[in-house]
């Protein structure tokens, strides 16, 4: 895409707070703790009829040896090699900084041929403009005093950086009909490896440290011609692991769940040395006592809940001892462990060797074609209720009885009405009989469906 905004800058400049106040939305993690932004966070962008991609960046600390701070590093310069524009955010409060001579030297030697805005930040009012005159020997001929807390000259600064891009016929309201895949899974089972396994790139921050990834940050790929939104997500922590209710590690996980409510299938990542682990104590490594752990449960019937498509992704696999039936029982027995999630659908993969790696986007848009899924309702009801008629529901108090009509409603996720002349008498037995029976002739792996039962007119 073209037209991406940068916000580029040093630690704790209020670059998440500006790019908060640009889209109008809280969805940069804003904390009173600097370095919270690490990887780059991406929002499209419509501003009266202009489409921009803006991104922001975690603060630049260009000879900091500290590990995160070189892997900001790597992401600051991969912005620039992205971006046409650039928001060069210094702090007005506190003055200019030996960093901010350092990043201005950075962008007129990375950045040429494009425009840099110089953006005087924390300016809340026009008696503090006076303050700001030191910030011009950076030698950037455009620059806005603003406040992003307050918005004092945002809307000025947007209309200057977007004076150039065109504006674009398409309804601002049209919905974003593209697939969208959520990277989810508890803390350092490889979610940023398996996406940038699956980008050929490095666009998150990768380490052996757990709890890299806070934010939920949006990548764009083709497949087979059509586009596709990754959204990789922060690791899911046992809500008894919070050290306070206003921990950054909270917000990242509200993120995470609001990720899983705006895609149509989680890729669930599980790593495969932790799950064999539970099993060391045991004689020649039972698979039959083989199960995920309560937590991988939870974040199940989590996705499920919000009515989304699942595949569960074994990691790590490189690093299990396995004969060429290892797979089969291990599948086979985390679908027994799952009972009434058998439509479920694993597969077993490594991030780091790219062993079946194929697979995860292979998979995943077989899941998205079952939860866009439209079965005609002539068909629907010349299977179901042949299979009504050979299997009755049963009837309750002396009461028969009767399913006359079924009808899909709806897609993402799939949703069936039955006409009954009692439905509130339909137990949940024949419930779950009706499920398996809609599964079994019209599939719908890897996705979750409603059922609704109402009284016939």
């Amino acid at each position: 895409m073209k037209n991406i905004v940068a916000i580029v800058g040093r630690p704790n400049v209020g670059k998440s707070t500006l790019f908060n106040r640009i889209i109008g939305k809280r969805i940069a993690i804003v904390h009173h703790k600097s370095g919270v932004t690490r990887d780059r966070n991406y929002a499209e962008v419509d501003w009266q009829g202009k489409k921009f991609l803006l991104v922001d960046t975690g603060g630049f600390v260009p000879e900091s040896d500290k590990l995160f701070d070189k892997h900001i590093q790597n992401q600051v310069k991969q912005a620039i090699n992205e971006a046409d524009i650039f928001l060069f955010l210094v702090d007005g409060k506190t003055g200019l900084h030996p960093l901010d001579s350092e990043i201005a030297k950075l962008l007129r030697k990375k950045a040429v041929g494009k425009e840099v805005i110089l953006v005087v930040n924390k300016i809340d009012s026009p008696s503090r403009d006076i303050n700001v005159t030191e910030f011009f020997k950076l030698g950037f001929n455009s620059h806005y005093l603003i406040s992003s807390i307050n918005g004092r000259n945002v809307a000025e600064l947007i209309d200057f950086f977007t004076r150039n891009i065109p504006q674009y016929k398409e309804s601002l309201e049209k919905s974003d009909s593209r697939p969208k895949f959520a990277i989810i899974g508890k803390p350092n089972t490889g979610k940023s490896s398996l996406l940038n396994a699956i980008l050929k790139e490095e666009r998150n921050i990768v380490t052996d440290i757990p709890g890299t990834t806070r934010d939920s940050i949006d990548s764009i790929l083709k497949y087979y011609g059509k586009e596709i939104v990754l959204i990789d997500t922060a690791g899911i922590k046992k809500k008894s692991k919070l050290p306070k209710v206003d921990s950054i590690d909270f917000y990242s996980i509200v993120r995470t769940y609001r990720a899983i409510e705006r895609c149509d299938v989680a890729l669930l990542v599980v790593d495969a040395s932790l799950l064999f682990k539970a099993l060391e104590k045991t004689p020649k490594l039972e698979l039959s006592k083989l199960k995920l752990d309560k937590q991988d449960i939870d974040i199940i019937n989590d996705v499920i809940t919000l009515g989304k498509g699942l595949l569960i992704i074994i990691n790590k696999w490189d690093l299990i001892e396995k004969d060429s039936n290892t797979s089969f029982l291990v599948e086979k027995k985390i679908k027994s462990h799952l009972q009434s999630f058998g439509f479920l659908k694993l597969i077993f993969v490594s991030a780091l060797t790219k062993q079946r790696i194929h697979k995860v986007l292979q998979e995943a848009n077989e899941i998205y074609k079952e939860y866009t899924k439209l079965i005609k309702t002539s068909l629907l009801n010349k299977e179901i209720l042949n299979e009504i008629k050979l299997n009755p529901p049963p009837s309750v108090r002396g009461r028969d009885i009767k399913i006359n009509y079924v009808t899909q409603i709806s897609t993402a996720p799939p949703s069936f009405v039955f006409f009954s002349n009692e439905p509130k008498l339909i137990m949940e037995n024949y419930k779950r009989f009706l499920e398996k029976k809609i599964r079994e002739h019209f599939g719908f792996s890897g996705v979750p469906f409603k059922m609704i039962f109402k009284k016939k007119n």
